[in-house]
């Protein structure tokens, strides 16, 4: 299946939103539980194994989390009994059933619902009667890996994204850099590394300070594992809106990236990344929008830390 009808299917879902939902709050419902069907099904395999390491390791009174890793193969886990099937098997539990499941993901992925605020979704959907079918419909698709790569459910994910920025129009700016404008950006940023890159086992790291969904991540990744598929790129970032960061972090999950590099927060004031270094760093930083609610703490950096900081060479205007 490829990902445009794999996308066409998801957002048939946005018909039975109809009339309950915004057009522009599809997306609120629709990413978080593309993104909880997939890690549903990439845990299927080893979800037994899982289970009982869980409870021999805490029967044992040891920390059960490296062993549980390394059950899943994977670099995250769920300990809930529940799946997405058992919860078809249960209509009218559902709210508390999906909420428990949720709770069962090991903390990077709570996290990413946590921002998503997939409770309060899933609370909007259950007063309005949709939630036990909008999970139904996701229950029904095969987001196993086996039928759709990482690859492949990076575009899927990335076309959703796209979709709903359109969508929400008003903010569309400060979520999505159109592709063809971040190919130009990775062209232009790796050109002159052409030769380095090309050596086979070469690691490279990128850092993103306004990462929104991840898009310049993403492709700079892919085009380094086009040119080089013996290269690595590892990602970093950071994103200030709670939704854009949840979608950010769940695709680098999705695509096998580590989502502890993917930091939540202001970056001028709360830099996430305090003194790393990186080969290379591009971003569509939020132009036009002033710093003066963080103006104290970059000043600060400024003059108490002059070029062991990053204000250095010196402030814009406010």
């Amino acid at each position: 299946m490829n990902h445009q009808t794999l996308s066409a299917f998801i957002w048939s879902v946005a018909d039975l939103l109809r009339g309950d939902y915004k057009q522009a709050d599809y997306g609120k419902v629709i990413l978080p539980f593309t993104v909880l069907r997939r890690l549903d099904c990439v845990l299927e395999p080893t979800k037994a194994a899982v289970l009982a390491e869980y409870a021999d390791k805490t029967q044992a009174g040891l920390n059960p989390e490296p062993f549980l890793l390394r059950k899943a193969g994977q670099s995250f886990y769920n300990t809930s009994a529940l799946d997405m099937k058992k919860l078809m098997g249960d209509p009218d539990n559902i709210t508390h059933n999906l909420f428990s499941y949720v709770q069962g993901f090991s903390p990077a992925v709570r996290d990413i619902f946590a921002h998503f605020e997939f409770q309060t979704q899933t609370e909007r959907l259950s007063k309005a009667g949709l939630l036990y079918q909008v999970a139904e419909k996701f229950a029904q698709i095969d987001l196993h890996p086996e039928v759709v790569s990482n690859m492949q459910m990076g575009l899927v994910f990335e076309e959703l994204i796209r979709k709903f920025a359109e969508i929400s129009n008003e903010t569309a700016g400060e979520h999505f850099t159109p592709r063809e404008v971040i190919k130009l950006m990775v062209n232009l940023i790796f050109i002159e590394d052409d030769e380095v890159l090309s050596k086979p086992g070469v690691v490279r790291t990128i850092y993103d300070p306004t990462a929104g969904t991840g898009g310049m991540l993403s492709v700079a990744g892919e085009y380094l594992a086009e040119h080089n598929p013996q290269a690595r790129l590892t990602v970093f970032g950071q994103e200030l809106n709670p939704e854009s960061y949840a979608i950010c972090k769940a695709d680098m999950l999705i695509k096998g990236q580590d989502v502890a590099n993917i930091a939540f927060g202001n970056t001028l004031s709360d830099d996430g990344h305090a003194h790393k270094k990186f080969d290379y760093m591009l971003a569509n930083p939020p132009f036009g929008v002033e710093w003066k609610k963080v103006e104290k703490e970059v000043r600060k950096e400024h003059e108490q830390q002059g070029y062991n900081g990053r204000f250095g060479p010196g402030l814009p205007r406010v």
